[in-house]
């Protein structure tokens, strides 16, 4: 048992190597093991490419050549961090890969809610007489997957609040100017949190006040889609967050509109149930991440409809004394570390 939750943890390890490619897929990692050895591991390739199973079969075929590698399947254990899908999608389904290459026993950390699949994978290989095994490091699994699960179970994308306050709780100026609270380290880490989600969204007063234009700039990988919520289209055109460095919609009560990498997105009844009525269309896009970056209004927003999956706050040294104050949420606190100077602390709502 105790092995078997090594080759998972390794599982999980290769899963988040495909952080901000796989969506809407989820992120998979999966391991095979022969006379206690691991002789093939892959995970999920961007989406629409092979499944993490598939890689790992490739990967152990690439090593020892296909004979060899096939005699080996015949005593081999295949980890994998999700049921192995049972559909043709825009890949054949990799159960009936497992059982073509003979592999002997196959150990999944949880089944993979979505329709398709939600346990006749596992039927496939039970079918096919390979032993099965699933429960290994579940709650760790479905933590990496947290937003593929939040997606099929709610209907929406995971949301993810972020902000940045100082040492006495202050958010932002009072007359709206913009100040930088967190450390460079910290706005480097933001960064690769925005490759890793499917989207980033802020209010109009934020895109007027702070001008950003929401991208990676800072770290390697592919922007997220950035989301504006303006009703009366009042953010000038010329501003970052309307250049054509990433898709943008902008939600706003005046026109249903697409121009390039423009979409705008017009909301009946705007201010009745805006978040809700937000975060449906984004789901129907396929989005499965959003992180939202502000401002206050946008967040306390999110918060007082009990929409928010996690909560990213970072704490500098510094005290300003007055100021719009940072928002108030009903968290559990779950991690805390040193981002350089800055404190960042991560927070799930109370069950």
């Amino acid at each position: 048992m105790m092995n078997d939750q090594v080759y998972m943890q390794r599982c999980l390890e290769l899963a988040v190597l495909g952080a901000g490619k796989t969506s809407p897929n989820p992120m998979v990692g999966a391991v095979i093991v022969y006379e206690d050895q691991i002789i093939g591991e892959g995970y999920t390739s961007p989406y629409g490419g092979p499944h993490a199973e598939v890689n790992a079969i490739n990967n152990a075929i690439a090593k020892f050549g296909e004979i060899e590698a096939l005699e080996r399947f015949k005593c081999s254990t295949i980890y994998v961090s999700l049921e192995p899908c049972a559909h043709f999608g825009k890949t054949p389904p990799c159960a009936d890969l497992i059982v073509e290459m003979g592999i002997q026993k196959v150990v999944i950390a949880c089944l993979d809610p979505y329709a398709k699949v939600n346990g006749l994978g596992l039927k496939k290989l039970q079918d096919a007489g390979i032993a099965t095994e699933v429960g290994v490091l579940e709650a760790e699994a479905k933590w990496v997957n947290r937003r593929f699960f939040t997606k099929i179970a709610q209907s929406r994308p995971y949301i993810i609040l972020k902000w940045a306050e100082t040492a006495d709780g202050f958010f932002a100026p009072i007359d709206s100017s913009q100040k930088w609270i967190s450390n460079v380290a910290s706005k480097q880490l933001v960064h690769k949190w925005r490759a890793e989600e499917d989207a980033i969204l802020v209010g109009k007063n934020t895109a007027i006040v702070d001008n950003p234009s929401l991208t990676v700039r800072d770290w390697q990988g592919r922007n997220p889609k950035r989301v504006l919520i303006d009703k009366n289209l009042a953010v000038p055109p010329d501003f970052s967050i309307l250049n054509d460095q990433a898709e943008t919609i902008v939600f706003n009560a005046i026109k249903t509109d697409w121009q390039g990498h423009l979409k705008y997105v017009e909301l009946e009844n705007f201010d009745l149930y805006l978040p809700q009525q937000i975060l449906c269309q984004l789901y129907l896009m396929d989005i499965q991440s959003v992180i939202i970056e502000g401002g206050k209004k946008t967040l306390d927003m999110f918060i007082e409809a009990g929409l928010w999956d996690e909560a990213r706050v970072f704490q500098s040294t510094e005290s300003w004394e007055t100021g719009v104050k940072a928002p108030k949420f009903n968290g559990q606190e779950i991690a805390v570390e040193k981002i350089g100077s800055d404190v960042l602390s991560t927070f799930v709502p109370h069950k």
